[in-house]
C-alpha cells in the first residue's frame, strides 16, 4: 500500500502540513511551571455541576501557577446541539467567577490560538488526519453501521477460529488502494479509523495528576477518529487542539480514563509529547428510591444544573466554597482556621485533589450558605437579596422593595459580631421567612398548647394586652413579660422542672406563645426588635387575634 497516495486520494484539497500549523501557532511564552488548562464544554444542554467541578479545577490550577485558563467549544455534534446553550454556559461561568480571559468567550473568540470553536477547525483536523493516513496509522472504513453488522461479526468469528483471538480492527483495515478507489468512485461514504499497533496483554505505566502511577492496558482498538460527514470525534480533536493550543494539563472526568490508551497511542503515532492528565473524581449522591450511590444526573437531579443554585438564590461565594470543598480535601480545615479569609486566598494545591468520588450533600451546602450570608452587613445582605429577586422573582422583589425598611430591620437583627445568627439559607426564602414583618399579618391556627393551661395562657395574654407598653430595651421588655407570666402561674425553668404539675407552664412557654402570635413562628430573631419594628398597634392587633383563636379552639 502506498500510504501517501491513499492520503492524497482521501484528502486531495488538504495541502498544509502539521509543521505549517505549528508555525502558525507557536509555543506560549509562559513562566516556568505555568499550567495551561482548558474547559471544553459541548453546547448540548445546561451547565452540569460535574462540568463546573472540572472547570473550577482548571481555573484553580492555572491561577495557582500563574498560567492560562481558556475555553474551547466542542460543537461538532450537530444532532445534540441546543441553540444558545454555549452562551448560557458562558454566562453562568461568568456569574460564578469561573471565567477565563482566552478562548471562546461572550465577546467573541479572544486569543492567539483561535479558532476556539471546533466546527471552525475542520481543515486543521484534516491535516492531522491526512498525516496519519500518510504514515500508515489511519485508514478509511466503508462499513455501514447496520447493513454490514453480520459481515463484521462473521469476520471476527473467523479471526477467533483461525488465531484464537480477536483482532479488534475493522474489515476495511487491509483494503487495497484499488478497492478504496472503487468505493470512492461509487460514492460510498467512509469514516476514518485510527490503526492501532497495540497487542493484547501489553501494558504501559501512566502517571495521573490525581491518582498517581497507574498501569493500563495498551489500546488494541481501531477507533473511528473522523465521522463519515468529515467531522472529527473527540479523540482526534483532543489530540490536535491540545497540541496546537499548548495545553499542559487536561482535566477531565474519571469516565475518560478508559480512552486514555488510545489518546497516548495517537500522540505517539504523531511523535508529539502528550499533555499531563488529571482524571478527576465524579460527584455522586444517594438515590432517593434505591439508596444506592450513583453519579449525579441531569435527568433525575435538579441540583445537577448550575442554574438551579442561582434560581434558588444561593450566594455565588457559597456555591464556590462548597465545590472547592468537594475538590480539595484540605479546604475545610483551612476555612475553619481562616474564618474571615476570602476564598481567593485559599492556597490551592493539586496534590490535595480528592481522589474518591465526593458525595453531594445539600445540607453541607446549606450550612456553608448560611455562614456566608451571616457575614454580610445588613446593607450588603439586603442589596444581594434585592439583586437576586429582581432577576429571578419579581414578586419577591416587589414585596421586599416596597417594605425595604421593615425587611432591613429584621435582617439586621443579631447581624455581625463573633456569633451572628444563621437563619437565612438562600435569598429565595427571605420574603416568606420574614413575612411577619409586613403590616396586617395574622396567624391562621393555634399551635398545640401541650401542657400549658389554656385558661392561664388566656389570662396572661389578656393582661399583657391590657398593660401593653413599648419597652425601651430588650431587657426591659423581657422583665415586663416575665412579670406578667409570673402573675399567672408561669414559673422560671428551674422551678418548673422541679414540679411542673404546680404551674400553668414555664416563662419560656409564655414567651413562645407571644412570639407565635406576633410572627407565626416558634423560632425567630430577637422578638423585642421585631415587635418594636412592627409597632404597638399592629402588635396589639395580632395578640388580640390570637386570643380569639385560642378561645374558639
Amino acid at each position: 500500500m502506498n500510504y501517501i497516495q491513499l492520503a492524497n486520494l482521501l484528502y486531495p484539497n488538504t495541502t498544509k502540513t502539521i509543521q505549517d500549523y505549528l508555525d502558525i501557532y507557536p509555543a506560549r511564552n509562559l513562566p516556568k511551571g505555568a499550567e495551561v488548562t482548558r474547559f471544553a464544554p459541548s453546547p448540548t444542554g445546561f451547565l452540569h455541576i460535574g462540568s463546573f467541578f472540572g472547570a473550577s479545577i482548571d481555573k484553580l490550577l492555572a491561577k495557582s501557577t500563574n498560567g492560562i485558563f481558556y475555553i474551547r467549544l466542542e460543537d461538532t455534534d450537530d444532532k445534540r446541539t441546543i441553540s444558545n446553550a454555549d452562551k448560557f454556559a458562558l454566562e453562568l461561568l461568568k456569574k460564578f467567577n469561573i471565567y477565563p480571559t482566552e478562548g471562546y468567550l461572550l465577546d467573541g473568540q479572544i486569543g492567539n490560538y483561535a479558532p476556539y470553536k471546533q466546527s471552525e477547525r475542520v481543515e486543521i483536523y484534516n491535516t492531522f488526519a491526512k498525516h496519519l493516513v500518510a504514515i500508515g496509522r489511519a485508514y478509511p472504513c466503508f462499513c455501514k453501521k447496520r447493513e454490514n453488522k453480520e459481515e463484521i461479526m462473521q469476520d471476527r468469528a473467523e479471526q477467533i477460529s483461525n488465531a484464537n483471538t480477536i483482532n479488534s480492527s475493522d474489515p476495511c483495515r487491509e483494503l487495497s488502494l484499488e478497492q478504496v478507489q472503487r468505493h470512492l468512485q461509487n460514492g460510498d461514504k467512509w469514516a476514518l479509523r485510527f490503526k492501532s499497533l497495540g497487542k493484547e496483554g501489553e501494558k504501559f505505566t501512566f502517571i495521573d495528576g490525581a491518582k498517581g502511577e497507574r498501569v493500563l492496558a495498551k489500546n488494541t482498538i481501531d477507533y473511528v477518529i473522523v465521522k463519515s460527514n468529515g467531522v472529527p470525534v473527540y479523540h482526534l480533536a483532543h489530540v490536535v487542539d491540545d497540541t496546537l493550543m499548548y495545553t499542559t494539563t487536561v482535566v477531565r472526568g474519571n469516565e475518560w480514563l478508559g480512552t486514555l490508551p488510545l489518546h497516548i497511542e495517537m500522540f505517539e503515532a504523531l511523535n508529539i509529547t502528550p499533555p499531563k492528565y488529571i482524571h478527576s473524581a465524579l460527584i455522586v449522591k444517594k438515590d432517593d428510591k434505591t439508596g444506592n450511590t450513583r453519579k449525579i444526573s441531569k435527568r433525575y437531579d435538579p441540583e445537577a444544573n448550575m442554574n438551579y443554585y442561582l434560581i434558588k438564590g444561593y450566594p455565588i461565594e457559597a456555591v464556590n466554597r462548597y465545590v472547592l470543598n468537594l475538590i480539595n480535601s484540605n479546604y475545610e480545615p483551612w476555612a475553619i482556621a481562616n474564618p474571615n479569609a476570602k476564598i481567593e486566598e485559599y492556597p490551592f494545591d493539586i496534590t490535595n485533589l480528592t481522589t474518591s468520588d465526593p458525595m453531594f450533600d445539600i445540607a453541607k451546602l446549606n450550612d456553608i450558605s448560611k455562614t456566608v450570608i451571616s457575614k454580610y452587613s445588613t446593607e450588603e445582605a439586603l442589596s444581594k437579596i434585592l439583586e437576586w429577586a429582581k432577576e429571578y422573582s419579581p414578586e419577591d422583589y416587589n414585596i421586599i422593595a416596597n417594605n425595604k425598611n421593615l425587611y432591613s430591620a429584621v435582617i439586621g437583627i443579631d447581624r455581625g459580631g463573633e456569633r451572628p445568627r444563621k437563619d437565612i439559607t438562600m435569598f429565595s426564602e427571605v420574603a416568606s421567612l420574614y413575612d411577619y414583618i409586613l403590616p396586617n399579618f395574622n396567624v391562621d391556627t393555634v399551635i398545640d398548647l401541650g401542657n400549658v393551661a389554656k385558661q392561664n395562657l388566656l389570662e396572661f395574654l389578656q393582661d399583657y394586652i391590657s398593660n401593653y407598653t413599648q419597652s425601651a430595651s430588650n431587657s426591659e421588655w423581657f422583665d415586663k413579660i416575665k412579670q406578667f407570666a409570673l402573675n399567672h402561674n408561669f414559673a422560671d425553668m428551674k422551678d418548673y422542672k422541679k414540679a411542673p404539675e404546680n404551674y400553668a407552664g414555664s416563662i419560656s412557654d409564655a414567651v413562645k406563645f407571644v412570639r407565635y402570635a406576633i410572627t407565626g413562628r416558634i423560632n425567630t430573631p430577637e422578638l423585642f426588635t421585631i415587635m418594636k419594628t412592627i409597632g404597638k398597634t399592629d402588635c396589639l392587633s395580632r395578640l388580640n387575634h390570637f386570643v380569639q383563636l385560642i378561645k374558639s379552639s
